[in-house]
């Protein structure tokens, strides 16, 4: 289900995504708290369409101002343990990799996940995108899904 929110002019464009990060020091007296800080924190979202003709309003945090848009949270892709990759299955991630260099370093710590987290998986993937894992773990690529608010 959608939700409006308020989101830095640079983001407000449709079909972008961001992981909402909470809210910042400099929220602190701001008259447009309520609209800003509705979202879950740690969740990932995606702009639906900016609300036409909404103005762009003053902000401590975003330099060009924010913008109202419609967002709703979107699934997460990410690389498991390959025993557990089963549609339906709840499952966590394997754990933290230093290794940021490997392609499939975005899908091992993928934003919008936590590692202390379970997550149901809407669907298996695949391969992931690197050919070695740098800590020998048999992976596969899956998409959780969306979470519900």
């Amino acid at each position: 289900m959608s939700k409006v929110t308020l989101i830095g002019a640079r983001l407000a464009h449709a079909s972008q995504e961001f992981v909402y990060q909470g809210e910042s020091s400099a929220c602190e007296g701001c008259p447009y708290r309520g609209q800003c800080l509705n979202l879950t924190e740690g969740v990932k979202y995606q702009v639906i369409e900016p609300r036409e003709n909404a103005q762009t309003l003053e902000c401590a945090v975003h330099d060009e101002g924010v913008r109202a848009v419609e967002v709703e949270p979107v699934s997460v892709r990410a690389n498991i343990p390959a025993k557990h990759a089963y549609a339906g299955s709840k499952v966590s991630l394997a754990g933290p990799c230093p290794h940021t260099e490997c392609p499939s370093h975005e899908f091992c710590v993928p934003d919008g996940a936590d590692f202390d987290e379970e997550y149901r998986i809407s669907e298996v993937v695949g391969d992931p995108p690197h050919d070695y894992c740098y800590l020998d773990r048999e992976l596969t690529m899956v998409e959780f899904d969306a979470p519900d608010e």
